[in-house]
């Protein structure tokens, strides 16, 4: 082998080795947002099941049950909050607020919770 040969042998291994960090971290944050966009559907939908609670029911803990169990968001990190109700035929709006918790252990200590909201209007039923 001649010299220049030589110096060049381990060059692809230095390459690799400077942009595996680089690659790992653009993966892990490509997992962090797709659990932020999962987590956004879910608020979306956890505000319709909240209004429809609050348009069909007097009860005033209804929509943040509904909203709780719409689907696998936390309960502890879900905030419902409804415009008062009015007679039958009047629009009733649920607004609802979560935490989405950045899943990623170091990302996490470097990034605060994403706060997601959603807002959904329905007619009042009964």
């Amino acid at each position: 082998m001649t010299r220049s040969r030589l110096e060049e042998r381990g060059q692809a291994t230095v390459e690799l080795a400077l942009l595996l960090p680089l690659v790992a971290v653009l993966l892990v944050g490509i997992v962090q947002l797709a659990m932020v966009a999962r987590d956004h559907t879910l608020v979306t939908h956890a505000a319709r099941e909240a209004v429809r609670a609050a348009a069909v029911s007097d009860d005033p803990a209804a929509p943040q049950r509904a909203a709780e169990a719409a689907g696998p968001l936390a309960p502890e990190r879900v905030r419902v909050q409804v415009t008062e109700r009015g007679p039958v035929g009047s629009a009733i709006t649920a607004v609802v607020r979560y935490a989405s918790p950045v899943g990623i252990p170091v990302v996490g200590a470097l990034v605060h919770d994403v706060r997601l909201e959603a807002r959904a209007t329905m007619r009042v039923e009964r």
